[in-house]
């Protein structure tokens, strides 16, 4: 007699979560993050090449040490586990380091997923609000050489292309003056729940591109035409790395954001 699909998907968490402790009483005494990152990494590692048949182009350029911005477009709630994936492909001679990513502050407040959440350091962000903190918190991390991932369509995209972005990443990029790398998920699962998308079989492809250099902005002051420029130029090193046409990447300023001067 069949097995129902979704009990073979909890059975086959559950054989995965099992195999990663192992792994992590193993690595425990190692100079690594917290069990539970390891945990959350083992499990990943195993997790999404079966479900999601992963693929990427190459190994993820971010930096072994140091800080960087990572952006990318969004497409599904397992974006943040596809970036994820394999930045430390050498490990486990390479320390595993967690992206904080600016997440939508309901998710991270959901009981079960409130635990990796934290443990992931993501950052908490209002939807639709125009408070700086939760920049100024991922500004605050990179001054402070961490990772931090943001997705500057600001909301889970649909449909082909990318959505509209908001100068609010560009704010950051240019503060924070460090790599920015972009990064582009193609089919990531798309259903109609924010649980759905982790036990629906996939195909996704992920494409790393490039450092975008902002070394000729640097010194000028971070005015509105500055930051809708800059705006612009990420989004469109963002949809040439995914394979689209430059030319359809479209910059609006979020009604009431604050896009003056911020020296």
């Amino acid at each position: 007699m069949p097995l129902d699909p979704e009990f073979l998907a909890v059975l086959t968490l559950v054989a995965y979560a099992s195999i990663a402790a192992a792994v992590v009483v193993a690595n425990r005494y190692r100079k690594a993050p917290a069990w539970d990152v390891w945990l959350l990494y083992c499990v990943e590692r195993i997790y999404l090449p079966l479900m999601f048949h992963w693929r990427a182009n190459r190994r993820a350029p971010f930096p072994e040490q140091g800080a960087a911005l990572v952006i990318a477009n969004h497409r599904s709630p397992v974006d943040p586990l596809m970036i994820w994936m394999n930045h430390h492909l050498s490990w486990p001679s390479r320390r595993v380091r967690v992206i904080g990513f600016l997440t939508a502050k309901e998710y991270c407040e959901l009981p079960g997923v409130r635990r990796i959440t934290r443990a992931v350091r993501s950052i908490p962000v209002e939807r639709g609000g125009s408070d700086m903190g939760p920049a100024r918190e991922a500004l605050r991390r990179l001054q402070n050489g961490e990772l931090v991932g943001v997705f500057p369509e600001g909301r889970i995209n649909l449909r082909a292309g990318l959505l509209e972005a908001t100068p609010g990443i560009a704010w950051l990029a240019l503060r924070a003056q460090v790599p920015v790398f972009p990064v582009f998920l193609h089919g990531t699962p798309q259903k109609g729940s924010m649980v759905a998308p982790f036990y629906t079989p996939s195909r996704v492809r992920v494409t790393f591109g490039e450092p975008i250099d902002l070394s000729a902005y640097r010194d000028r002051p971070k005015s509105r035409p500055v930051l809708m420029e800059v705006t612009r130029l990420l989004m469109e090193r963002l949809a040439a790395t995914g394979g689209l046409d430059p030319a359809t990447v479209r910059v609006v300023e979020r009604e009431g954001g604050r896009t003056k001067n911020e020296e």
